[in-house]
């Protein structure tokens, strides 16, 4: 590789652009707080995508899709026979989500090969940018639908039957989408032709506090913990609130509030390392003065030790039937990822690209899942990750600066001509 180059290149990402891109981004789903609520498969995701085609087809990127909707923006290496380096994220946002989250990694991308063009640097390679389809899983859960699909972790027709708030299923949905975007050019969906990309390698906010707590730049992310999701459903009988007596109610709140203690306990780390979330209810008929007959609650489970998530996440059909005075309770496992160790290789790359151009840096593991974790078993994979605020996300106040995103931004350009001309 050409030694001034990467460097030409690095100096070619622009951080007004990028930050007006993200601004821009940011009016589909605006909310108030300067948030954004842009779920998976509406209207908004697909104003999003049409806008990230038309700033794509200005720089020459060729545009496909898949089967599941995830979009490609492909720039071409001297040699096309080459497996591509993928870089990206997700457009998707959660409900009260913000303006970075996923949707930084896709614009990092699109920055990072425009300066690299920008630059005249041709990389032996093909680069591929992707959004992967409903990472967050806010719409339907679970969440990076595409991203298993295309690493054959779940079949492609896997959730065709999950259904949103409204009743609507993914598939429809995604079958709607489709057809609205026919004019792009389908791909397969996963690798091509059984050729597995080269390498991935996907930007994003830190979720967390340490970065900024340290005063460092880049965190080059090592690993993500392992993350397991439930749905627990309880069925008891409607009664007046007023009339019947506690000891002959079957009240399906009340076991769920057993349920949940039991739950605690059985999740309870005094090292506080394990994650345990209750984050959505749902009850019927959700009235006043009835004893309810139907209770839905959603489980959260995260660790990095395989061994714990295992046996913590195999124990919560047991305790929370063992919970139950009542009701009936049922437990659906819908979501079940390992912890995941990033390559090495990768790793090395992005520290070296920071600590090149002077960043400060950490190696760190993610305590949120991302669509990265998905390519481990396809190409060596790794995250780059930049400071946010007080460590808040999935929230309005998600915040990070325009420097520390530039930052991401000039790390990735470095990688990205690095890895592609290997």
């Amino acid at each position: 590789m050409d030694g001034k180059a990467a460097p030409d290149a690095v100096a070619a990402v622009d951080q007004a652009r990028q930050w007006g891109r993200l601004m821009e981004m940011a009016e589909f789903g605006a909310i108030p707080g300067e948030g954004v609520n842009r779920a998976c498969l509406t209207a908004l995701d697909r104003a999003s995508r049409r806008l990230l085609l038309a700033w794509g087809a200005e720089i020459g990127l060729a545009p496909s899709i898949d089967a599941l909707g995830n979009l490609f923006l492909r720039q071409e290496g001297t040699d096309p026979t080459l497996p591509p380096v993928l870089t990206g994220s997700h457009m998707d946002s959660q409900p009260n989500g913000g303006r970075f989250d996923g949707i930084w990694g896709v614009i990092a991308g699109l920055e990072a090969i425009q300066a690299l063009r920008e630059a005249g640097l041709a990389t032996k390679r093909p680069i591929e940018l992707v959004a992967w389809t409903n990472e967050e899983g806010g719409r339907f859960a679970p969440g990076c639908m595409g991203s298993m699909a295309y690493a054959g972790y779940r079949p492609a027709h896997a959730w065709d039957e999950v259904t949103d708030a409204e009743g609507m299923s993914f598939g429809a949905e995604l079958e709607k989408h489709l057809a609205l975007e026919a004019h792009i050019p389908r791909r397969p969906l996963g690798v091509v032709e059984g050729v597995a990309p080269f390498a991935y390698v996907e930007c994003h906010i830190e979720q967390g506090p340490l970065l900024e707590a340290e005063d460092l730049d880049i965190g080059v992310v090592e690993g993500i913990q392992g993350s397991r999701w439930f749905s627990v459903e309880i069925i008891g009988r409607s009664d007046h609130a007023g009339t019947a007596p506690v000891s002959l109610r079957r009240d399906a709140v009340q076991d769920m509030v057993r349920a949940i203690t039991a739950l605690n306990a059985l999740m309870y780390d005094p090292a506080d390392v394990l994650r345990f979330t209750v984050g959505r209810v749902e009850v019927s008929p959700n009235s006043s003065n009835s004893v309810a007959a139907r209770a839905r609650f959603s489980i959260d489970c995260r660790h990095p030790d395989a061994a714990v998530l295992r046996a913590r996440g195999d124990a919560v059909p047991g305790v929370v039937q063992s919970a139950m005075r009542g009701c009936s309770a049922s437990v659906a496992e819908r979501f079940n990822a390992l912890p995941t160790a990033f390559s090495p290789m990768i790793c090395q790359v992005v520290e070296d690209a920071a600590r090149a151009q002077g960043m400060g840096v950490r190696r760190m593991q993610s305590g949120a899942f991302h669509d990265a974790q998905f390519m481990v078993p396809l190409c060596p994979s790794g995250m780059i990750f930049v400071p946010c605020r007080g460590g808040v996300s999935h929230h309005p106040s998600e915040y990070s600066t325009p420097s520390q995103l530039a930052a991401g931004a000039r790390a990735l350009t470095a990688v990205l001509a690095e890895l592609a001309n290997r």
